[in-house]
Order: C-alpha cells, then structure tokens, then sequence
C-alpha cells in the first residue's frame, strides 16, 4: 500500500469515483439492538438493526503524516499523527485516532487527512454514537488509503480500536451492526466467527412501529459496572470451564455462586430468546416479539442488574399505553429504552412515556421511531 507517501495517485484513484480530487463525504449509522444484550463479549447470537441516525465524516487527504479532526458538536480541533498510540488523545478524538492506530497496527499504511465530523446519533442514550463515528472513519479510510478490507473484517478493526484504544471493553456487535446493516433487514450476527445474516424485517407492512425512548439518563461503556458485569460473566465460563458462557445449558448454572448464577441465568436465556425473536421476525408474529422483548428487560433488570429507574419507568409506562412489548436497549445504566407498538397506539405511548417522566420530575423523554438502514459507506 502506498496511500500515505504516494497522495497523488490516491487523489486520482479518489477522483475517478467522486469527481473531486482526494476528498469525500462518508457515514455510518447507529444501531438498536432488538434482542440478545450483553451477549456480543459472551459468544452469543445478537440481532441488531441500523438505523436511520447516522454520523458523517468529510475527509480530505493532506500531504503529510498529520489528521486534525472537528466536529460540529464539539468545541475545538482534535490533531494527531497517523502513529499516535494509546494515550495520546483523550475524549472524544479517541474513537477517531484508535481506527487509525488499529489500522497500523494490522500493518497498514495510512494518509493524514483532514476530518469534519456532523451526527445525528444521540451520545449516551445507547443508540452506539461510538461505532457510527469509529466505523464511518474506517470506511473512509478505506477508500482513501485504498485498503482490501471488507466489512466484517473492518468493524472488527473498529471494535479494536474501541477496546484497545479508547479503553471500553464491548464486544462487535455495535460495529458489525453499524458496517453490515442493510434497509428493511435486521442483522443476525454469529459472534463467534464473527458472521453475519441479514433476515427481512417487514413490521411496517403490518402497521407496527419501533419506537426509541431516549430516557435522557446519560451513559458511558467506560464507566466500571459495565467492566464488572463483563468480568463477572468470564468468571462464570471459568468456573463452568466452557470457552464461552452463552453456550452453557441452565442445569450448568447450579454451580455458580448467587451473583454469578443471575449474570450466567442472563446469558443463557438471553441467547434462547434471541433463537425465538429470529422465528417471530421470520414469520412476522410481532405479538410474540413483543413478549420476548419484555421478558428480556425482566433479565436485564432482575438477573443482569443494568436497568435504571428511567429504563423501568419506560418500559412500564409503554406496556401501560398498550405496546407489544418493550425493554431496555444498549449496556443499560441509562440511554434509551425500545418499544414495539401498532401504528395507531404509537402516540399513546409517546405521550404515556412523557407524562410519567414528568410526574417523577425527571426531563422529557425524546421519543421518536426508527428504521432498519444501511450500513456505512460513501455518500458523495
């Protein structure tokens, strides 16, 4: 690869298919996880979409070893060499300098570019703003610097990035998500592998919607309860002695100890929920997802203990309001609830949502629907 000493050849490569020389606009989307939280780092099947709130990245190549980087929502300008390592940018220039680092560490060699950054994807409220700005960069990258990568070997460089780099222990699903997504389609992905299936989604044609309640309740991977249910779950497989804990079978799970008993009780319901939310997607039984959505954020709630009074409140207030079904959605702690709902009840329980915020003096939730989408690519 000769991207980052040979500028011109990549501004004609770039030219042929943009029309403009070394220059760019990319995107990725953030993602809603329908079923299987908590399941990415433990081996288990997720089935995310992407969703139509994207974060963009206008790239232009530089002449040198050097990217700056701003962002629309943030003050300032991020600049670093394409060679930074692990601890040299903090905050949010972090989850853009660690796809560089990620990338070189695989032994690629990068341009300096000049990054604008604008998105739509609520940061904190679960919806993976993380992963759109980590995976729209690697796609850029990717045309820019020309590197023979696909998706799902690039969302796992982007997941490194986020582990490696910027310090928070997730596993791919947001990334796989984010890079695989196709419209109309949820992604069913295989973490082991890892391998993904795309599987139609056709709700809408049905009159049913997915709802986001974005609860306000702010959240971050990097904080230690996230850190902790994960080491939690690798002392389960440890004393089970299986390679990964959703493989393990509920008659297993006698041998742990109470804590370690509720995470793996998780797990392992988690993943038989995910196999059942796949056949109702599949035959379009959307009362029957709307019971497995429930009795997940039961789990999450009760078992895993990474709900919130917030989550609670508008899961609760959505069944009140007569959805089908309803949990939380993310690492927990906060961030956003989902809620699967007939078109004619959707304002209902937006407005359910909001009148119990109100009464427990919380702020108003942001509720709005959302769409399986594309995944990351060029735009322009």
């Amino acid at each position: 690869m000769e991207a980052g000493s040979d500028v011109t050849a990549a501004d004609r490569t770039l030219a042929d298919m943009t029309g403009r020389r070394g220059e760019g606009r990319w995107s990725a989307p953030g993602r809603v996880n329908l079923i299987g939280e908590h399941l990415d780092y433990n081996g288990g099947p997720v089935l995310p979409i992407a969703i139509d709130r994207r974060t963009s990245v206008t790239a232009e190549l530089r002449g040198d070893d050097l990217v700056s980087v701003t962002s629309d929502s943030e003050d300032g300008t991020v600049a670093f060499t394409v060679a930074s390592r692990p601890g040299d940018v903090g905050g949010w220039g972090a989850y853009v300098a660690g796809v560089f680092w990620a990338l070189g560490q695989a032994g690629l060699e990068l341009p300096g570019l000049d990054l604008q950054v604008r998105s739509d994807v609520p940061v904190g409220a679960g919806l993976s703003s993380s992963a759109a700005l980590g995976c729209a960069v690697a796609v850029a990258l990717r045309d820019l610097a020309r590197l023979d990568i696909g998706d799902v070997e690039l969302a796992v460089v982007a997941q490194h990035a986020e582990n490696d780099y910027v310090g928070v222990p997730s596993g791919a699903m947001d990334q796989l998500a984010s890079m695989c997504g196709s419209v109309g389609h949820a992604v069913l992905i295989d973490t082991i592998g890892p391998s993904v299936e795309l599987v139609p989604i056709t709700w809408s044609r049905d009159g049913v919607t997915l709802l986001v309640v974005d609860t306000a309740a702010r959240h971050s991977l990097r904080d230690g309860e996230y850190a902790v249910r994960r080491r939690q779950c690798d002392d389960a497989a440890a004393a089970l002695e299986v390679a990964a804990l959703a493989v393990a079978t509920p008659g297993d799970l006698v041998r742990l100890d109470p804590v370690l008993f509720r995470r793996a009780s998780h797990v392992v319901s988690e993943a038989a929920r995910v196999r059942d939310a796949v056949t109702a997607v599949r035959e379009a039984n959307w009362t029957r997802l709307g019971e497995i959505f429930t009795a997940s954020h039961t789990s999450l709630r009760d078992d895993f203990e990474v709900s919130s009074a917030e989550l609670d409140t508008a899961v609760a207030a959505a069944l009140d309001a007569g959805a089908l079904g309803a949990r939380m959605t993310g690492g927990g702690f906060g961030g956003s609830a989902i809620t699967l709902v007939s078109d004619e009840r959707a304002d209902a329980v937006a407005q359910r949502c909001r009148v119990v915020f109100a009464a427990a003096g919380w702020a108003d939730p942001t509720v709005f629907a959302v769409v399986p989408s594309a995944g990351a690519g060029r735009e322009s």
